[in-house]
């Protein structure tokens, strides 16, 4: 004699139950400057920083000539 074989996904009481992802969204009121700030900071500050190192190079190597001349 053969068994019936079973067709259908087990929904049993241990099986992994996927709840739905919420998100929740909150509107925060910012000035022009500072919402710019937000959109363009991941390009800003390395830009910002390269530009002090090279600043301050700069100003070491006119230093460094000052002092010679």
């Amino acid at each position: 004699m053969s068994k019936k074989k079973r067709n259908k996904p087990y929904k049993g009481s241990g099986a992994a139950v996927t709840r739905p992802t919420i998100t929740r969204v909150q509107a925060v009121h910012r000035n022009r400057a500072h919402q710019w700030w937000l959109d363009n900071s991941r390009v800003v500050k390395p830009a910002l920083i390269i530009g002090g190192i090279v600043a301050a190079i700069i100003l070491v190597i006119i230093g460094i000539v000052s002092i010679f001349v």
